[in-house]
């Protein structure tokens, strides 16, 4: 879907994006992680044309950028950033349906594509559709802005530092609703954080990158478990490996079936992460496991959380 070939751009002296060379595959979720400074928010414009290469090429679905208009491409790529920029004076129907009526869709389809998103993002379109950006939280203006770049049904969805902004419990919120879309959708999404933890949770494959250039590049377990080097290794977190590798992992994946315990159950979706704090609060060596309908799964064991049991 979006190939990068040798990409570079200079601002003055400065080498912000340094010969990087990336494929993203249709239906990834890529995240762009690394310090401040990194290049990774000046890759992610350079693909939709806010900010032009100096070097290299940049193919869309097998055809350079600059070939396009760029204003076509940007129809075709939804763009969701921090600040938001909802237009204070339209509903949150009109700031959702801003691309499709400038695609000419009609107005029915435009409704209906505002209630669709408007649920999908857990907003009930009866009460939020006509209100105001002023009368929104910032929880809910930043899914107005989601809800905005998925409007049109873009081929890729760019995102930049979209939650940053926001207090934890909203943040961990939201990106529990992007996972979801992404997984019901396939959408392709790319996404730029300077939060681990959130590149950690979100992606199907992480970027990491220094000085504008890759450094390592692959799925979240890799870069945890086999860092490239010490760079790698230290911006992940050398103390905090262990967690970070139990929140990849999910409750289901240890559970022992058939066999009880007392207490409220875990989720079978929840993370081994989640599962520990759990254990900690409970004082328990082992715990019941349970399906989103509540049907008994098993049970989970303190000890499974360490290693995988052997087969």
């Amino acid at each position: 879907m979006i190939e990068l070939r040798h990409v570079g751009k200079s601002f003055g002296a400065t080498r912000a994006v340094d010969g990087v060379t990336l494929t993203i595959t249709r239906g990834e979720f890529v995240v762009l992680v690394g310090a401040s400074g990194s290049g990774k928010s000046t890759l992610l414009k350079m693909i939709n044309r806010l900010v032009e290469h100096d070097d290299g090429s940049i193919l869309f679905a097998g055809q350079e950028i600059r070939s396009f208009k760029p204003e076509d491409i940007r129809r075709r790529m939804g763009y969701a950033i921090q600040s938001i920029g909802l237009f204070p004076h339209w509903s949150v129907a009109r700031n959702i349906g801003a691309v499709p009526e400038l695609l000419g869709w009609p107005a029915a389809r435009i409704a209906a594509r505002v209630d669709e998103l408007l649920t999908l993002l857990d907003l009930d379109p009866a009460l939020y559709r006509k209100r105001w950006p002023s009368q929104l939280s910032g929880g809910q203006q930043q899914r107005i802005g989601v809800a905005r770049a998925l409007a049109a049904d873009p081929e890729l969805l760019l995102m930049d530092e979209p939650f940053g902004a926001l207090d934890p419990i909203t943040r961990a919120a939201l990106q529990v609703e992007m996972a979801r879309i992404h997984q019901s959708s396939g959408k392709t999404i790319v996404l730029v954080t300077h939060d681990i933890e959130e590149a950690l949770r979100l992606a199907t494959r992480i970027v990491l990158l220094d000085h504008g250039r890759v450094v390592q590049d692959g799925a979240p377990a890799q870069l945890l478990e086999q860092p490239a080097d010490d760079f790698v290794r230290e911006f992940f977190g050398r103390t905090e490996l262990g967690l970070r590798l139990l929140a990849l992992h999910r409750v289901a994946e240890r559970v022992r079936a058939g066999e009880t315990a007392d207490g409220e159950p875990l989720a079978d979706t929840m993370t081994l992460r989640d599962a520990l704090s759990q254990f900690v609060l409970r004082r328990a060596e082992r715990l019941p496991v349970a399906d989103a309908s509540g049907r008994p799964l098993g049970a989970l064991h303190f000890s499974d959380l360490l290693l995988p049991r052997s087969a």
